[in-house]
């Protein structure tokens, strides 16, 4: 009786299956030949929006390719007015041995450094004549290239570039887009070659004339050929003369592809109704709905007891050997990964606990290595110094120091050690401690830096760098002598003035190459002045609109702030008008500050 009911069952299953299959498979016949029949009613009009799109974005790509060239104004300018004169290879291949490869080499051997792509306007002017020329015509030849891979990857018919003055009755070449190997001159037939001059229809001076009034689209063009629709868009213009970008279909061309577009409007129609219909039928045939309840009652009930054992028992009884079985064993596994998965979470939290301890520590190190402790040199009258470090991970890569070398000699040290975190950390601490060494036996900043820059540079096998700024105080006189490793220009105020940049001369950073020479400068500091350095943390603060800080802000801050306080309050007074700046954005780098005001031999 059972097997009866089971027969029928299957007989009725299979029966509204194909009914279902036959109303789907009519579904899609209908809505292919739908399709077919709106499409063909408007297909000319779709046809010629979208070419009209297409036109502008290959317009817009050709206007692109001559833009690129920062000089293009001049090279226009320069191919309109000697046309004649111009030797272009049309047909450049850009091997080593072309006649472009051989003009860039003898262009290179005349001014060596420039680079051709970006050579800019002023450049252009400077050139001798055969220079110029030279330029000319490899721009060209580069220029015409990449309009020939355009026509050829849109397919388009006709795309050239064109200049026409006042009242737009004819036409000057610049370029005509071709394929490789065609026949190029002043026929008809042929792909215009540079400065061949064609007489417009009045359908086309109109187009000229929408495209300089910015109203770009596609307009129908009558010439003795035939019938044409063209694409003018305004590049730019020069001397009362207007420089075109233009395309040009064929209205034939155009019929015939409209057709083909609703063949294949109709037939991608028809083909993804089908391919519906037969997704929808095999979920039909599945019968999946009670296996499916069978696994969902297991996972809410998984939900409220976190009974693993219970629910993984309950989903071994599904026996179906299809997808909903496979569903029954996959969250079984999925629950027994989340048991172990919250077990590995309590580790990680505790183990997280553990670096977080330890990376606090590592800070606490970091810091006690710097000099904090204020007045750091309290029996020396003749200056004040102030320094901080708020690094923007819990470890970072700014340091300063400062410390005696002799009895008359205060060595200075502010620097930025690339990248944040636990590597910088290190080798701030490495660099750090090189320094000191160095500055403490060579008197000169700029032999210091450079036996740094060795010691660094042979043992980078990182490739970190840093950028330093190091001085060297002659407290009897005042004379502070520097040098710049790429660091931030110091600034100084002296009595009576504004704290102003001093831009001095920056050096290479160090580590990036070996046997770097670095240049020093000195500085004369009068009673009451006072020199203040930093990081790019301070001019480099954010606020939440991705704005910077900048120097004009930092100098306006520490004329406006405390410029006749202490240096302490100096550096709190910057960092109030950077938080303030900033306000609740998040901090992206080290901010390191340093300042000292040279009081003198006391009286």
């Amino acid at each position: 009786m059972s097997e009866t009911l089971n027969i029928e069952a299957k007989k009725r299953k299979y029966g509204i299956i194909v009914q279902v299959a036959v109303l789907f498979f009519i579904g899609a016949l209908t809505t292919g030949i739908l399709t077919y029949i709106c499409e063909s009613y408007f297909y000319f009009e779709n046809v010629k929006t979208q070419t009209e799109q297409n036109a502008a974005q290959i317009a817009d790509e050709a206007q692109e390719a001559i833009t690129e060239y920062p000089a293009y104004m001049w090279l226009i300018r320069y191919w309109y007015s000697h046309a004649d004169e111009m030797d272009i290879e049309y047909d450049a291949i850009f091997d080593a041995e072309s006649a472009t490869a051989e003009k860039c080499r003898k262009f290179s051997e005349h001014n060596p450094g420039l680079d051709l792509r970006y050579l800019e306007t002023p450049y252009c002017y400077a050139l001798s004549p055969e220079d110029q020329k030279l330029y000319a015509e490899i721009a060209y030849s580069w220029l015409l290239t990449r309009i020939d891979q355009i026509k050829q990857s849109y397919n388009v018919p006709y795309l050239f570039c064109v200049i026409s003055e006042e009242p737009y009755d004819n036409q000057f070449f610049v370029f005509s887009g071709a394929k490789r190997g065609a026949k190029r001159g002043v026929g008809a037939d042929e792909a215009y070659i540079l400065g061949k001059r064609v007489t417009v229809s009045d359908t086309q001076r109109i187009a000229m004339m929408e495209a300089i009034l910015k109203s770009n689209h596609l307009a129908d063009a009558t010439t003795e050929a035939g019938t044409y629709a063209d694409y003018y868009t305004s590049l730019c213009s020069f001397d009362r003369r207007s420089v075109l970008i233009g395309l040009s279909y064929d209205w034939t061309d155009l019929r015939a592809n409209a057709k083909a577009q609703t063949r294949k409007g109709a037939t991608l129609a028809i083909f993804n109704q089908m391919i519906l219909s037969l997704i929808c039928l095999g979920l039909i045939f599945l019968y999946v709905l009670r296996p499916l309840k069978w696994v969902q009652g297991h996972i809410r009930s998984y939900k409220k007891s976190k009974d693993s054992k219970t629910v993984i028992g309950g989903l071994s009884q599904i026996k179906a050997k299809n997808e909903i079985g496979d569903l029954a064993d996959d969250v079984s596994e999925m629950i027994s990964e989340i048991e172990t998965h919250i077990e590995k979470i309590a580790n990680i939290t505790a183990e997280r606990e553990h670096v977080n301890t330890e990376m606090s520590l590592a800070a606490r190190i970091q810091l006690s290595m710097l000099p904090n402790e204020f007045p750091p040199f309290p029996d020396r009258t003749e200056f004040d110094i102030y320094a901080s470090m708020d690094p923007a991970k819990q470890v970072g890569g700014d340091f300063y120091d400062f410390f005696m070398i002799d009895d008359d000699h205060l060595a200075l040290v502010i620097a930025d050690v690339s990248g944040k975190g636990v590597p910088a950390a290190l080798m701030m601490v490495i660099s750090k401690i090189i320094v000191k060494n160095y500055t403490t036996a060579e008197l000169s900043p700029a032999k210091a830096l450079e036996m740094v820059n060795h010691r660094i540079t042979i043992h980078n096998h990182e490739n970190m760098f840093f950028t330093i700024w190091l001085g060297v105080l002659e407290i009897s006189t005042g004379i502070l002598t520097a040098a710049n490793a790429g660091h931030e220009y110091p600034v100084l105020k002296n009595p009576g003035g504004d704290f102003e940049l001093v831009k001095d001369k920056h050096g290479l950073v160090v580590g990036a190459m070996d046997g770097i020479k670095y240049k020093e400068y000195k500085l004369k500091l009068e009673k009451g002045s006072k020199l203040f350095v930093y990081t790019d943390g301070v001019p480099e603060a954010t606020d939440a609109n991705n704005i910077l800080f900048g120097n004009e802000r930092m100098l306006e801050a520490l004329n406006n702030e405390a410029p006749d306080e202490t240096p302490e309050q100096i550096l709190k007074g910057v960092r109030k008008s950077v938080n303030e700046f900033v306000k609740d954005a998040e901090q992206f780098d080290d901010l390191t500050m340093l300042c000292i005001e040279y009081k003198g031999k006391q009286q």
